[in-house]
């Protein structure tokens, strides 16, 4: 590799390089991401203030609201800056670092998912064994066992992204820094990093995405066998709101492996794709529990009233 001069920043291209179009984007996406910050934050608080919500289901929803935050806030805050800046660059290893904690909390977001669709299977089919089988123990290592497939997750991506060398171009043509758009910027043989990346993928989202499918079907199972309409109609209304959720999580990464490669190729679906499973899925999070859930809704009310209260 002689004679190749070391890259040591990257230049994000993002959306638009039109200053006024930036400016727009900029305020679209700071309400995206207030709302994503007061919504996930308005959750975590209400779960901790009720002790009526102190249950295995909402113990997952507040650390999805937790991983929701930390999703966005990797992203989002640089992409913010970089509309305003004259030049939207950011080291090769700031890009890194964002490339692994982006991969950490969207590993432990799936599986976080996947957790709170087998609380639902546990509480539906096995109803008199729900507070023995979910126990706060079983909870906690739910939850760690998703940071922990998460992490390793990342690591293993981030470790060979490390032995590759940057010597131009240097432009991204993203507004973040996720694997493959860095892996196109390498001068060296990127093929046991593809490899890599595409096997943990599959296995860490067909591993996922079997467990959730497979509670669903159990649990299908179950209210089917239920005779009363208000009952079957009861025992799915607790599953609607995770299932709205699921529906979202898995709906961008579908999409993403079934695009035509004759499109990708311009990167306009990649950014798209990738607006829907950072940005907007942490903020539609919380508006579909606290929407579809009414003891969420009525602790956030009595929330209020507090609030209101303490200001008289």
């Amino acid at each position: 590799m002689k004679n190749q001069t070391t890259i040591t920043e990257f230049i994000l291209l993002g959306f638009s390089s039109d200053p006024q179009m930036q400016l727009f984007l900029f305020l679209v996406f700071l309400i995206i991401y207030v709302t994503t910050l007061v919504g996930n934050m308005t959750i975590m608080l209400v779960i901790k203030a009720d002790s009526h919500l102190h249950n295995p289901v909402y113990f997952f929803l507040f650390y999805l609201s937790f991983t929701d935050i930390c999703y966005c806030s990797i992203t989002v805050p640089k992409m913010l800056v970089n509309f305003l800046a004259e030049h939207s660059t950011i080291s090769v290893h700031g890009c890194i670092a964002q490339m692994f904690f982006f991969i950490l909390t969207a590993g432990t977001e799936v599986f976080i998912v996947s957790a709170m669709a087998y609380d639902r299977y546990v509480a539906i089919c096995e109803p008199l064994r729900y507070v023995q089988i979910m126990s706060k123990g079983v909870c906690v290592q739910l939850v760690s066992g998703a940071w922990a497939i998460g992490f390793f997750y990342a690591l293993l991506n981030t470790v060979f992204t490390l032995k590759l060398h940057f010597c131009g171009p240097n432009q991204v043509h993203h507004f973040s820094c996720e694997l493959p758009q860095i892996l196109q910027l390498s001068c060296m043989d990127t093929f046991t990093n593809e490899m890599v990346l595409l096997i943990s993928a599959v296995i860490l989202g067909a591993t996922s995405f079997l467990l959730t499918l497979v509670s669903y079907i159990l649990i299908s199972s179950t209210i089917l066998k239920i005779w009363s309409t208000a009952g079957r109609r009861k025992a799915f209304s607790t599953c609607s709101s995770h299932l709205t959720v699921v529906g979202l999580l898995y709906l961008a990464a579908f999409s993403q492996y079934a695009k035509p490669r004759s499109v990708s190729s311009s990167g306009v679906l990649e950014e798209m794709f990738s607006v829907q499973y950072s940005i907007l899925t942490p903020m539609l999070n919380p508006i579909i529990y606290s929407l579809q859930n009414k003891e969420v809704k009525s602790a956030i009310g009595e929330l209020l009233r507090k609030l209101k209260f303490l200001k008289l």
